[in-house]
C-alpha cells in the first residue's frame, strides 16, 4: 500500500516535471527518478528502524491512538456531511 501510495507521487511529479520544465531529457528523467527512489526507500527503511524501535513504548496504548485518530475522522466527516447538507437545502430554498 505503501508502494502504491509512493509511485503515485513520483509519478504525479515526474509527469507535471515534463510537461512544464523546458529542456527536460532523459538525463533530468534518470536524475529524477535515482533522486525519488533513493528518498522513498530511505524514508520508508527509516520508519521502519524508528518504528521498530519505539514498538515496545507504543504498544502500551496504541488501540487508543487509533481510537482518538478514527474517532476525530468521523466526527469531522460528520461534520462535513451537516455543512453540505445545510448548503445544500439553502440552495434548494433560495430558488
Amino acid at each position: 500500500m505503501i508502494a502504491v501510495g509512493l509511485a503515485m507521487d513520483a509519478f504525479a511529479v515526474s509527469v507535471t516535471n515534463g510537461i512544464t520544465v523546458h529542456g527536460f531529457n532523459r538525463i533530468h528523467a534518470f536524475k529524477q527518478g535515482v533522486f525519488f527512489g533513493a528518498f522513498q526507500a530511505g524514508m520508508t527503511s527509516a520508519g521502519w528502524l524508528i518504528g521498530s524501535s519505539v514498538k515496545e513504548y507504543i504498544e502500551r496504548f496504541d488501540h487508543w491512538i487509533a481510537f482518538i485518530l478514527l474517532g476525530l475522522l468521523g466526527i469531522n466527516m460528520i461534520r462535513e456531511a451537516v455543512i453540505w447538507i445545510k448548503k445544500r437545502f439553502v440552495i434548494q430554498k433560495a430558488a
